[in-house]
């Protein structure tokens, strides 16, 4: 019996990622989470990167807007990351709360959960948990802030400095 192999080059890593990376996965490595297929990476401090990649998919499931790439939501959650490696509870909090959303969501953990209303419903029974609270509180002054989303929304920024709202579209009533 002979075996016959075929002359050709193997999957690149480069190809490997490609084909894995369907959506918006990310890889955990090292003390880092990095999605190859968008071309970015976040270096963890104080947190597991399995935990920045939960709190990454979970604020995208709290604050959903399709248009927003997963880096953005990769920056609001950073500072849970720094803020955990300055206070030993916070991070205790944090930790412990991705470890009760795996338990929660199964076998394959939260980020594992297909289906965005699966993962929305576990959020709904813990939204009242300290931990939910610390996170959506934080994220929604971490993920609005930041100057480079203003446009996408259609926010031009504060006012103040241009002479207010009044005279710059407040009073255009030509809507009604």
């Amino acid at each position: 019996m002979t075996t016959v192999y075929e002359n050709a080059r193997g999957l690149s890593r480069r190809e490997l990622l490609k084909r894995g990376t369907v959506g918006a996965a990310l890889i955990i490595s090292g003390q880092a989470v990095i999605c190859p297929r968008n071309a970015w990476a976040l270096e963890t401090v104080a947190l597991k990167p399995e935990t920045v990649a939960t709190l990454i998919r979970m604020a995208r499931d709290i604050y959903p807007h399709d248009q927003l790439a997963d880096r953005f939501y990769a920056i609001a959650v950073k500072g849970q990351d720094t803020l955990a490696g300055q206070n030993a509870a916070h991070k205790k909090l944090l930790e412990e709360g991705v470890a009760d959303l795996d338990k929660r969501a199964g076998a394959g953990g939260y980020r594992g959960l297909g289906w965005e209303d699966a993962r929305v419903a576990i959020l709904r029974d813990i939204e009242k948990t300290p931990f939910f609270q610390a996170i959506r509180g934080d994220l929604v002054v971490s993920l609005y802030n930041q100057k480079e989303l203003w446009p996408i929304f259609g926010y031009e920024g504060e006012s103040y400095s241009k002479g207010g709202y009044i005279h710059r579209g407040f009073d255009d009533i030509e809507w009604l």
